[in-house]
This record gives C-alpha cells, structure tokens and sequence, in this order.
C-alpha cells in the first residue's frame, strides 16, 4: 500500500482504479488505511522517504 501512495498521480482516477484492482476497496478506505500505516514504525522502516511525504501533505490538509 506504501508503494501505491507514494507514486505521484497525475489523474485521482488512474490511482483510484488502481487500488480498486490492488486492493478491492474504495480509494476513501484506502486513504484510511495509509494513514493509520504511515503513524507505525515499521511504515517509516519501509520507506521513510514515501512515509514523510505523506505525513507531510496530512498536516498540510489539516
């Protein structure tokens, strides 16, 4: 999941098919699901590059 969510996506509809293919759930349960997994060390262990990128762009939305 880490590898889909840090690719960068020109069309929300090119990633949104992909996770369905991925996946089987919907982009919203995916977005879910990254961020609880980009809060876990072992996500940061994985790839801390993708990881603080993405918990850089949530505290952006928030």
């Amino acid at each position: 999941m880490l590898d889909l969510a840090g690719q960068r996506w020109n069309y929300p509809g090119n990633l949104e098919q992909a996770v369905r293919d991925e996946f089987e759930i919907s982009l919203t349960r995916f977005y879910q699901i990254v961020n609880r997994l980009i809060d876990t060390r072992e996500a940061l262990e994985y790839s801390p590059t993708v990881v603080n990128r993405l918990r850089r762009l949530r505290t952006r939305r928030h």
